[in-house]
């Protein structure tokens, strides 16, 4: 008889630890990159996925084997219709703690809702109004102590052709570029005025995805981590997908690297570097024969990224500038064919 086996590949990414349910399903961006420009620019923006289509293209990533020839992709479309320049927060840094927050100014909720028809009391129901001129005034008062520069975004869902509800979801969107002084003034010029997707991004550039996954509920190990399932037919065995058995003594062994049942998806998760292909504002122009399944038909702005986004169609979808982008694409790709068959089956 053998010598019995020691050691078994290990299951599951601890990068990605704990497995639990996201907190909350509009993600915040927890770090954030450095962009090079001379003028201040947003570095996120929020979208809605409306679902998934292929369309073929011209390879232009230089080395590539398939460089100048056509190939299939497969592609998300997003709508993002403008956001609105609710709030600018200012924050300080302190080594010990880390950045902390300053002070903020946000814009009138009346002028809000005559506008844009965005009612900030559906989102913060105990919201009380200050002075905005007199905040803004404050915060270029201390920019010597100014560490970074946000602001704070709602979404106009009311616009989208496929979401139903009223309440608008808030973001906080980082200003990089420029000077601190800079910084300020552009968050200034823009409080309580729309921003589009072509202020922050521009077709053909590389963006990070920060979404929450489609939800699976609680499974089992097999499901969760791919182990194997034990042989049927053994009369003293009561089941073949049950759990790793003895996970050790705590005080030698880690329990988290043993498979164990537990929640799946429903998981924050970031991909990297998804390539923009086109931004667009006729939406019935990208939007399939019968609509997008569980969506319907786009009505403002879209968004064909390359590739697969994380969740379920209507959710939220954060887009941010590349921390670690792959290259540096000057234009995008040539477009030659796009699929508007319709998604609904046979």
């Amino acid at each position: 008889m053998g010598a019995r086996k020691k050691h078994a590949p290990r299951r599951g990414s601890l990068g990605v630890r704990p497995r639990k349910r996201a907190s909350r399903l509009v993600p915040r961006i927890k770090s954030w990159p450095h962009v090079e420009s001379e003028t201040p620019m947003l570095l996120g923006f929020l979208a809605y996925k409306a679902g998934m289509t292929h369309a073929y293209i011209i390879d232009d990533e230089p080395g590539s084997l398939t460089y100048g020839r056509e190939v299939f992709v497969p592609v998300t479309v997003l709508e993002a219709p403008p956001l609105i320049a609710a709030a600018v927060r200012v924050y300080g840094y302190n080594p010990n703690i880390g950045l902390y927050t300053l002070t903020e100014a946000w814009a009138e909720p009346s002028t809000l809702v005559e506008n844009y028809g965005v009612d900030i009391y559906r989102l913060v129901s105990r919201f009380k109004p200050t002075d905005t001129d007199k905040a803004l005034e404050k915060i270029k008062n201390m920019t010597d102590r100014v560490y970074d520069v946000r602001i704070i975004a709602l979404t106009q869902p009311k616009l989208t052709g496929g979401l139903s509800k009223k309440k608008p979801d808030a973001i906080e969107l980082r200003i990089d570029g420029g000077s601190i002084e800079d910084r300020i003034s552009y968050a200034s010029s823009i409080l309580g005025k729309e921003v589009n997707i072509r202020d922050v991004f521009k077709p053909g550039q590389f963006v990070d995805v920060i979404a929450v996954t489609k939800g699976k509920g609680f499974q089992g190990v097999i499901k969760r981590y791919g182990v194997k399932e034990l042989p049927r037919w053994h009369k003293h065995r009561k089941g073949s997908r049950s759990g790793p058995g003895s996970r050790g003594p705590a005080t030698t062994f880690s329990w988290s690297e043993v498979p164990q049942p537990g929640q799946t998806g429903f998981h924050r998760r970031t991909e990297y570097n998804k390539r923009i292909l086109a931004i667009g504002d006729n939406g019935l122009e990208i939007t399939p024969s019968g609509g997008f399944l569980h969506y319907g038909v786009i009505r403002s702005t879209y968004i064909l990224l390359a590739g697969s986004v994380p969740g379920t169609p209507k959710r939220p979808v954060v887009l941010r500038h590349p921390v670690r982008p792959a290259w540096t694409p000057t234009e995008p790709p040539k477009i030659t064919y796009i699929s508007l068959a319709s998604k609904q089956g046979n």
